[in-house]
């Protein structure tokens, strides 16, 4: 049976302690993880015991069990709240269920009447978990998806967006293994005026129907509002036989569906990372549809004599760099760089010919360091317009080193930034809460408010600046403050108090002796 982590508030000890002491709590699956005599101190004490259960009372000091529930409902939402009161109170109940309480229990309370309750939650953890985990359910649920997220990953990948080093992992993922052989793209194009709700659902059909030229595999789906073919050539001349039988399904496409379909058709390429470069080839060979013909199949082998020259800087490549820049360290940074010089290497082209991809890279460099508001001279050197050429590199490997250095230069400054930002936005936390600490209502929220930041957000980087939790943070100031009071004025204790953010002057005292070990009668005194 698992066990789920229970948190037990109750101003009254004798409650607290019969209740965890006549609970058969392992028995029932849950582990009592913490004790708390009031909702301020179960709100800090569940900040970091983040507990499965809250058991609470609803008439306690300082902060009620409703409010407790109210600001945890908010925090803790996958847990479950169970309330009790001395108090036959309608009103309770209504409010308690507004709060998301679980359960509503009369005092005084029994252990037979407990122990069925928490059963019930018990059972309530279990089901919620076994739905977010049955695995069965996922894997139906993801079958059933299969076919979508099929064909958004093969777009994603004609487009460029699928990194070179996930292509085989995901092409695994979502049963769309392309073959060992030369693959090649077509892309289809409809004429506008015979376009429709159904055109490109109608052309798909048609494809699967009438494609099947020998030595070729083909796959059309549906991409960017029409359709794509991708061809898995196992013979040698196999994409010539995707041609004619695209020639044959355009001819088919004008009798049957009274379209004037087009296709373009991208030059093979060795491995499905390169299937950018034939994608971009068959959106090349539709460009040439007013010059050639329409109806009929547009290879871009028969147009563009060396349409392996276009070297692509695509999006999964600036996508990548720009990650490693931001989050990677060296090894990942030199990892990508040169996967992007053996780019150079393997196109088997001339220098002059690497300089649109090299501007390319430059230009997602420079977008990187304008984001960060980083200086260019900074990190480009002194004088740096942005007018460089390639064939200032006597080789890729100069090349490479070059942009390292710079992506080296970028990620430090990055950090430094980074670093700043964070001690800056603590910085000024500190500041509110200095200014803000008698402010009763001071709360994460309206600091957050104040700083514009997620509170989730917030809580992290505060805590790993600072060692402690906005919560411990204000108590500390607020102490700080009413000692300095106590020692160097004649105020009462409950004027300090309230300068000090604690309307109950009550919770103030319990709260300055559980921090300085005496009360501030005592303090004073000393």
């Amino acid at each position: 049976m698992e066990q789920y982590r229970v948190l037990l508030v109750d101003d009254e000890e004798d409650i607290r302690v019969g209740i965890s002491q006549k609970m058969d709590w392992e028995g029932l699956g849950f582990s009592l993880v913490g004790e708390a005599e009031n909702g301020q101190d179960a709100l800090e004490l569940a900040e970091t015991l983040q507990p499965d259960v809250v058991l609470t009372d609803i008439k306690m000091p300082f902060m009620d069990g409703l409010e407790l529930c109210r600001i945890l409902t908010e925090r803790l939402p996958a847990s479950k709240f169970v309330v009790f009161s001395g108090f036959d109170d309608f009103e309770y109940a209504k409010q308690a269920i507004q709060m998301n309480v679980s359960e509503y229990i009369l005092k005084p309370i029994n252990a037979p009447e407990l122990t069925a309750v928490l059963q019930r939650i018990h059972g309530q953890l279990d089901r919620e978990r076994t739905e977010r985990r049955d695995a069965e359910q996922l894997r139906q649920r993801y079958e059933e998806s299969l076919p979508l997220l099929r064909n958004l990953f093969l777009s994603r990948l004609l487009d460029g967006h699928v990194p070179r080093e996930r292509v085989a992992e995901l092409s695994a993922r979502y049963d769309a293994e392309l073959g060992g052989g030369e693959l090649a793209v077509a892309l289809l194009h409809v004429g506008a005026a015979d376009q429709s709700e159904l055109t490109a659902l109608s052309v798909q059909q048609l494809l699967e129907e009438n494609l099947h030229p020998a030595g070729c595999v083909c796959r059309p789906f549906p991409y960017n509002d029409s359709v794509a073919v991708l061809a898995s050539l196992e013979t040698e001349g196999a994409v010539y036989e995707l041609i004619a039988q695209l020639n044959r399904v355009c001819a088919l496409a004008e009798t049957y569906l009274h379209l004037t379909l087009t296709a373009g058709v991208g030059a093979p390429v060795p491995a499905p990372e390169d299937l950018p470069r034939s994608a971009a080839g068959a959106r090349s060979a539709l460009e040439y549809r007013g010059m050639v013909g329409r109806g009929q199949a547009i290879y871009i082998g028969d147009l563009e004599l060396d349409p392996s020259a276009r070297l692509m800087f695509t999006e999964s490549d600036e996508q990548e760099l720009t990650s490693a820049l931001k989050l990677g360290g060296d090894e990942e940074l030199r990892a990508v760089l040169d996967r992007l010089t053996d780019k150079l290497r393997s196109a088997g082209l001339s220098s002059a010919q690497w300089q649109l991809f090299f501007l390319e890279l430059l230009t997602s460099l420079l977008k990187v360091a304008r984001e960060a508001d980083l200086d260019t001279e900074t990190v480009f050197g002194a004088g740096f317009t942005g007018l460089m050429k390639v064939t200032d590199f006597d080789s890729p490997e100069e090349l490479e080193e070059w942009c390292l250095d710079k992506c080296l230069r970028i990620r430090t400054l990055l950090r430094h930034r980074r670093t700043d930002s964070a001690g800056r936005t603590v910085e000024k936390a500190k500041d509110f809460i200095h200014s803000h600490y008698g402010d009763s209502s001071l709360s994460v929220e309206a600091l957050c408010e104040h700083l514009h930041l997620s509170p989730a957000y917030f809580s992290t980087l505060f805590k790993r600046e600072t060692g402690m939790s906005f919560t411990a943070y204000v108590t500390v100031v607020r102490m700080e403050a009413a000692a300095t009071a106590l020692r160097g004025t004649e105020d009462k204790t409950y004027l300090i108090a309230r300068r000090c953010g604690y309307e109950d002057p009550n919770y103030f005292s319990y709260v300055f002796k559980r921090h300085f070990g005496m009360s501030p009668t005592k303090f004073r005194a000393g």
